[in-house]
């Protein structure tokens, strides 16, 4: 079983429409798949059509009153189940704070499930904290979608530097350039110059495009109302490549 988290520093750089994808292509592949949407904003959950609720919310579920288990909720697609969000997980931190060995507390929460699914994809609220922290101990692989702009650079510079200098040695980072405009000179110019400066961002790469952004109307995975784009085969290219790396 491999847990891959979606994460970046920085919001609005495509991780949900990530993990949304990716599972369902795992799950289509035959992998028996779950997501689990830890973003308090609930936009996986909303994707899928399912209520972001959670009973008893956070506290019930750090405290171990909840097994994850049973808040498993299938999808309108096979091998594909989700975690739903809940708004409490804005508390999630402070949460996570009251307990012994926080950063753990997650990877202990997945651990029973480690048996019934091929890939778990988390699908992680930006910036750096403790939840951060317990993602990070948690996950195989942090996927991070990087937008080709001028602040790309400071933030995967600093997410390579948390990583050092936390010795996370357990966990790959794979980052690639997402919502890419190429025909934009500066989005060209900096996907050149990162490709460079960092040789293990991937290949694929992620348009900005407005079949993307119909997934909040259609409200699921963009190859669930389309079969054929150019993000389409971006995303499938993107699971390709991430499959090789496991290899």
């Amino acid at each position: 079983m491999t847990i891959i988290a979606t994460y970046n520093i920085k919001g609005g750089v495509g991780k949900t429409s990530t993990a949304v994808n990716l599972a369902f292509l795992a799950a289509k592949n035959n992998y028996k798949t779950l997501i689990w949407d830890l973003d308090p904003q609930g936009a996986s959950t909303y994707y899928f059509r399912i209520k972001p609720k959670v009973k008893g919310g956070s506290k019930a579920l750090i405290a171990g009153d909840r097994e994850l288990d049973g808040l498993i909720k299938a999808t309108d697609f096979e091998n594909l189940d989700l975690l739903p969000a809940d708004f409490s997980f804005r508390n999630l931190d402070l949460i996570l704070d009251e307990r012994k060995k926080p950063t753990q507390r997650l990877k202990k929460l997945l651990s029973p499930l480690t048996k019934e699914y091929d890939f778990i994809f988390l699908d992680c609220p930006p910036n750096i904290s403790l939840l951060s922290e317990a993602i990070f101990e948690a996950s195989d692989l942090l996927l991070s979608p990087i937008i080709p702009t001028t602040l790309s650079l400071r933030t995967l510079e600093q997410l390579k530097k948390y990583i050092k200098d936390n010795k996370l040695k357990n966990i790959k980072l794979l980052p690639f350039f997402s919502m890419a405009d190429r025909r934009k000179k500066m989005h060209r110019e900096i996907i050149e110059f990162l490709s460079e400066q960092h040789p293990d961002i991937l290949q694929s790469i992620i348009p900005y495009a407005s079949d993307i952004e119909r997934m909040g109307v259609e409200r699921m995975p963009l190859a669930g109302y389309m079969n054929k784009s150019r993000s389409v085969e971006a995303y499938q290219s993107l699971w390709d490549e991430l499959k090789s790396t496991l290899k």
